[in-house]
């Protein structure tokens, strides 16, 4: 009896297909539902007495949030930090949403800034806001590397575990005489075309199973890692101490969301050239234990706590 070979990714990117390329994707639902976990979440955190807000100001906080710093910022950071040449020569494609990508360190440092400007607009503590910000963000951090992984992107170095999964556009990192002897082998033009194959025949699936190397799933570790991992450390140290220093559990995030990313960017295959030796994954992240450490420093010197809504306006003017 012959064991089951490794699976072969086919998942659809779409969760509505209205054509051939719109639809209702899972990745445009993941920041959907990631707002809407936030707002929830923060909202709690407020009846709880974990923040400054006010249980009305909670939803346009994250919605601003959400527009400003994760969808603008995660938009530039990615043509700042991955694609600059051609940002450079065509500005004008930060708008491209669908055709584009995202970075996560770049959502992460529009919503550094956005806080900053919102806690000053309504003279509230930037640190304090940034603390329960970062405690419910974990969760559209989750959501976002499962759609990641849905698309079948941003997938891991070949594995030889169990585990192990196929993912058909990987097709793209064979050398080329092999990659264009398996694509013609298959009737596919090119990668793209053979990754909507896969998600129509089996027969395609078998000959990719055969030809492609399994690969680590590095966006369910991160995932597990950067989502479920993170937000379970915060949210638990939230709730036990509600009034902690502002800025502890900012800085907090910011060195354990460095630290999980670096180790899993050793398993995960590049989208951009290194830099000084290491994926620019882990040299962005390596700024981010810095600015982690100086948030807690900057808690500590300052010792500033949560205080009634009315009352931290007083105190910040």
């Amino acid at each position: 009896m012959t064991e089951p070979g490794p699976y072969v990714h086919h998942l659809s990117p779409f969760v509505w297909q209205i054509t051939e390329n719109f639809g209702v994707r899972w990745y445009g639902l993941a920041y959907v539902l990631g707002f809407l976990a936030a707002i929830l979440l923060l909202r709690f955190l407020v009846r709880k007495g974990c923040s400054e807000l006010t249980e009305e100001q909670a939803p346009d906080f994250i919605i601003f949030g959400a527009l400003f710093g994760v969808m603008l910022g995660g938009r530039l950071g990615y043509m700042l930090f991955y694609d600059f040449h051609d940002f450079i020569r065509r500005p004008w494609i930060i708008v491209n949403l669908l055709g584009g990508g995202m970075s996560s360190h770049g959502g992460i440092l529009g919503l550094f800034f956005f806080t900053l400007y919102y806690a000053r607009r309504h003279k509230l503590s930037w640190a304090g806001l940034g603390d329960n910000l970062v405690t419910v963000s974990a969760v559209g951090l989750f959501l976002g590397r499962i759609a990641n992984f849905i698309n079948g992107e941003l997938y891991g170095h070949p594995t030889r575990g169990w585990w192990g999964v196929v993912f058909p556009r990987a097709a793209g990192d064979l050398p080329e005489p092999q990659r264009s002897e398996l694509l013609t082998r298959l009737g596919a033009p090119n990668v793209e075309s053979l990754v909507a194959l896969s998600r129509q025949s089996a027969e395609v699936r078998a000959q990719l199973a055969q030809a492609l190397e399994p690969r680590h799933p590095s966006q369910l570790y991160e995932a597990g890692l950067e989502g479920l991992f993170l937000f379970a450390v915060l949210f638990a140290v939230r709730l036990r101490w509600k009034n902690l220093y502002h800025g502890i559990l900012t800085g907090l995030f910011f060195i354990l969301y460095a630290v999980v990313r670096i180790g899993v960017e050793n398993v995960r295959v590049p989208d951009a050239a290194p830099i000084l030796g290491i994926t620019r994954g882990q040299f962005y992240s390596a700024f981010m234990i810095l600015i982690g450490a100086a948030f807690i420093v900057r808690a500590l010197k300052t010792k500033r706590r949560n205080q009634p809504p009315k009352a931290a306006a007083k105190a910040a003017g």
